[in-house]
């Protein structure tokens, strides 16, 4: 699982620019999964098993959030937008990794020495303040990027002890290797409903990957992952999850409470772990919009958690994806499709 989570995290995939995950999900369903393809959008889909008289639909988004650039000024010094909810309290003096058509450029977001500042260093730095370096003059970096480039966190995957795992990208990189080891798990051990997986893309921005994937593939019901917040310090019992603490379910008037119940269930016959998650509206993922595609698409949602979101130390833990995927494929294993009493 460390493994497979440091290949996905190390691929670039900003919102809009997934063509380097897309080929490396694609990889990795081979053998595993049929029909594997691209769309138009960036969304990987591939099937298992026949999908004719039911069909499940998985769901999670394999983009991540970075900055655009939108201006090389006169000196070199790359002016970016965020893409997605960058969190620009952790982005001064981060090293990112500039997305061109020739390759990679390490670049560091330029920070202002306390001694030339206003005396408001513990301030959050404004959007318009932020800039890369990547240390070469503006003709050659001009040579090299162009506007609209993207950029990521040059963030190294590291394995940390107790079995959690740290890197950028684990949102929402954790759930596309719980997608892979359930297909995984699948392809052990057949199940009689058919499973159409859907790796989809902008969920950071605008969720237009899940849209017209949910469109094409019309399921019976879906399942979207994500991640959701783990306690830490600071953050209130009530508000996160726990880390190791197995798959967090939604609650939520926007979800089918028919299928949260029956995960719930499924997790409770087979001792595997898991936390409720209560939302009193909107979930802010996927879920939200599959959920009004056609007329309508019964949907619920699983969440992994997550440490430090949005920064390039997000942490996740092994055994929560592990179990979660072993959750997912028991609920698709008792599946009783169209005549489902439930």
């Amino acid at each position: 699982m460390i493994e497979l989570l440091s290949r996905l995290c190390s691929a670039h995939g900003v919102s809009g620019r997934e063509d380097d995950i897309c080929k490396v999900i694609s990889d990795e369903l081979s053998g595993i999964a049929d029909n594997i393809h691209i769309d138009k959008n960036n969304n990987v889909i591939a099937k298992i098993g026949s999908t004719e008289k039911y069909n499940i639909m998985l769901d999670a988004h394999i983009d991540q959030i970075g900055f655009i650039v939108t201006h090389i000024d006169d000196n070199g010094f790359l002016k970016v937008s965020s893409v997605g909810g960058m969190d620009l309290r952790v982005a001064h003096d981060s090293r990112f990794k500039v997305q061109t058509d020739s390759g990679e450029l390490t670049a560091v977001v330029c920070c202002l020495p306390p001694h030339l500042s206003d005396g408001g260093e513990d301030k959050a730095p404004n959007a318009d303040s932020i800039f890369l370096d990547t240390g070469l003059p503006a003709e050659r970096v001009r040579s090299l990027v162009q506007l609209g480039d993207t950029a990521v966190y040059d963030s190294v995957p590291t394995a940390l002890l107790n079995d959690r795992f740290t890197c950028c990208a684990t949102d929402n990189r954790a759930c596309c290797a719980l997608l892979i080891r359930v297909a995984q798990l699948i392809k052990l051990s057949p199940v009689k409903a058919g499973v159409t997986l859907a790796f989809t893309s902008q969920e950071e921005t605008y969720g237009k990957g899940a849209l017209t994937a949910a469109y094409t593939i019309s399921p019976d019901e879906a399942i979207s992952t994500d991640v959701s917040f783990a306690r830490q310090g600071g953050v209130a019992d009530h508000e996160a999850g726990v880390l190791g603490g197995g798959a967090m379910i939604c609650i939520s008037p926007v979800l089918s409470r028919k299928m949260s119940y029956k995960l719930i269930d499924t997790a409770k016959e087979n001792s595997l772990p898991y936390q409720l998650e209560i939302v009193g509206g909107l979930t802010g993922t996927n879920a939200d919009k599959i959920s009004t595609v056609k007329s309508g698409i019964p949907t619920a949602l699983v969440s992994i958690p997550q440490r430090s979101m949005h920064t390039a130390a997000e942490i996740v833990s092994a055994e929560d994806i592990e179990n979660t995927a072993k959750l997912i494929y028991k609920y698709i294993e008792n599946a009783a499709g169209e005549n489902d009493e439930y």
